[in-house]
């Protein structure tokens, strides 16, 4: 059984959902169900579960409040996470923790590989680079993956974000001088459940992944590709217009360059997300396909 925290969260309810399509038996605690920093709510559900495997998808994601909300930044992305390493070393059990691309400060030209050092520019960052020391501080038994730029059916996203926009403007003005690799919640779903079940077969290699669509672009390529895929259904077709980092601040600072190179996964793990274009299409089509 896996033990899920973070269940509320956009990948926590798409690994719930895949979990049960797939008859895996898991329990998902939101946060206001388990509080990550609170090691007696932490120990109890993993002592009420006894689980398998733990999965923390659970994290403050709020890129430009963190600047400012710092303290609960580091609260949930690096206090969590340590209080629930330690839990899981006392249980013996394995922990996946979900990271981020954040923790690179986006200054490399080509992709970023788990050997590249870190260097986080934000306040997210630095609370996500936290979490990771922390899980490896004290747990040998971990997998961390990094992701980047996640979208999926459930919760806030750009990508619905785009949806929403598409139906209300003529234009959306979108940011072309920033790169990664868009990554649905659906294969970061598959890709935890691929962990499981080699964990399972006791065939894990632990340590640091990353795991992210195929392919790269920008934020102005992804809005592209989205508003193209959406006009079949919607009939709208609003114009998208490059324009530059400068040209729309934000509080946090964001890398240039978020590309991750996920091969090491897909070697030590056989599995490799889609190509971001199909999965784009596919999370699209999900969303407005059974629209009358």
């Amino acid at each position: 059984m896996i033990l899920l925290f973070g269940a509320g969260g956009q990948l926590g309810q798409e690994l719930t959902a895949l979990a049960g399509a797939r008859g895996v038996p898991l329990t998902g605690l939101s946060r206001h169900e388990a509080d990550l920093a609170d090691p007696a709510a932490v120990t109890q559900a993993i002592r009420s579960s006894a689980p398998r495997l733990v999965v923390n998808a659970g994290a403050y994601t709020k890129v430009d409040r963190a600047e400012s909300e710092s303290e609960e930044a580091f609260r949930t992305n690096a206090t969590g996470p340590a209080v629930l390493a330690r839990a899981c070393a006392v249980a013996g059990i394995p922990l996946v923790h979900v990271s981020t691309d954040y923790v690179f400060d986006g200054s490399k030209t080509g992709p970023y590989r788990e050997s590249d050092p870190i260097a986080p520019i934000g306040v997210y960052g630095r609370s996500k680079a936290a979490g990771e020391a922390a899980v490896r501080d004290h747990w040998d038994r971990h997998l961390i993956l990094r992701t980047a730029w996640v979208y999926g059916v459930y919760g806030a996203n750009f990508l619905k974000t785009m949806l929403r926009l598409a139906g209300e403007r003529d234009e959306l003005r979108v940011v072309a001088d920033q790169r990664g690799c868009p990554t649905s919640t659906a294969d970061l779903a598959r890709a935890i459940l691929q962990v499981a079940r080699r964990i399972d077969e006791g065939q894990a290699a632990f340590g640091t992944y990353h795991v992210a669509g195929q392919g790269v672009t920008t934020w102005h390529g992804f809005a592209s590709r989205i508003i193209e895929a959406q006009q079949p259904f919607t009939g709208r077709r609003p114009a998208v217009t490059a324009i530059t980092t400068r040209d729309y601040p934000t509080p946090a600072q964001r890398p240039a360059n978020s590309e991750l190179d996920s091969s090491l996964f897909a070697q030590a793990f056989g599995f490799t997300a889609l190509p971001w274009e199909q999965a784009t299409d596919e999370t699209v089509q999900a969303l407005l396909g059974n629209r009358s």
